[in-house]
């Protein structure tokens, strides 16, 4: 019912007299709000603040919302639509579930699931007229179909990989994967010393794409220790930059290695447990 409500309120707001910003929008320009809404459920996530929590949550379907919308004002489909397909493609990716087939773990169901996705695929290659012939000489099926070339780098390599993982195309251990970040930068090494700007972009690139490997195979997703890490670096900066204050100083001010001083004072003002942390133990009280 609130879901209803919450379709009619925004058709409510793009009609003719309704809110004259929502009635400017289109698909293209709320391309940053879709983006930005996403980070902020993940930061309100890590806050293990429930209410927080759902308010983001809200506003990350208000953009679903708003962009099926536009679309239905334009004859093309509705929110119906959109949680019909999502429900029936949920049945249809569980018949482990809702079928008669079974899944004796988690793995399997990954496998399976990207089974169905290409047979998927396939079906609508056939409902829309292509030539299976054709389509194998000019874009043949592939397993890493369908990951969003708009995707950041790193959430893209990571998606990448992990769907190579699911067919057996992984290293038998963490080791190797390590080994091989020490390979590339050895490479990357070797380019610096070349000063080639160009293979050092591309050793790089690879470095990078090997962390991300890492990360995938210690169950990690790179992005969001990304963006981790990002946090603590710019909090510990803030508090470089309080201290210097306190001294009567800029920081860009202070000499080098008096800001590495500074920065193991950030550091040990830090407190011992992360928020995340914290934001667990919290649950497990509940």
């Amino acid at each position: 019912m609130w879901f209803e409500r919450l379709v009619r309120l925004q058709a409510r707001l793009r009609a003719a007299n309704g809110c004259p910003w929502d009635v400017e929008q289109t698909h293209l320009t709320l391309r940053t709000y879709l983006i930005e809404e996403a980070y902020e459920v993940l930061e309100a996530l890590e806050t293990g603040d429930d209410a927080k929590f759902a308010e983001e949550l809200g506003d990350l379907l208000l953009q679903v919302v708003f962009h099926a919308q536009i679309a239905s004002e334009e004859g093309r489909f509705d929110a119906a639509d959109v949680a019909r397909d999502i429900q029936q493609k949920l049945v249809r990716r569980h018949p482990h579930v809702f079928g008669e087939k079974r899944a004796k773990d988690a793995g399997e169901v990954l496998k399976n699931w990207e089974q169905i996705k290409a047979e998927e695929r396939r079906s609508k290659s056939s409902e829309q007229g292509t030539d299976p012939g054709e389509q194998s000489r000019n874009a043949p099926a592939s397993l890493l179909d369908g990951i969003p070339h708009t995707l950041p780098a790193v959430m893209q390599g990571y998606q990448l990989t992990r769907r190579a993982s699911r067919i057996g195309f992984d290293w038998d251990n963490v080791e190797g994967v390590i080994a091989k970040i020490q390979e590339e930068l050895r490479e990357l090494d070797a380019a610096r010393f070349a000063q080639s700007p160009e293979q050092i972009e591309d050793e790089l690139g690879d470095v990078l794409f090997a962390t991300v490997n890492l990360a995938r195979f210690l169950k990690v997703d790179p992005e969001i220790a990304l963006k981790r890490s990002n946090a603590k670096f710019t909090s510990r900066f803030r508090e470089m930059e309080r201290l210097a204050s306190a001294s009567g100083r800029a920081l860009a001010d202070v000499p080098r290695n008096e800001m590495e001083l500074l920065w193991d004072q950030a550091k040990a003002a830090e407190p011992e447990e992360s928020r995340p942390v914290r934001a667990k133990k919290a649950a497990v009280r509940r």
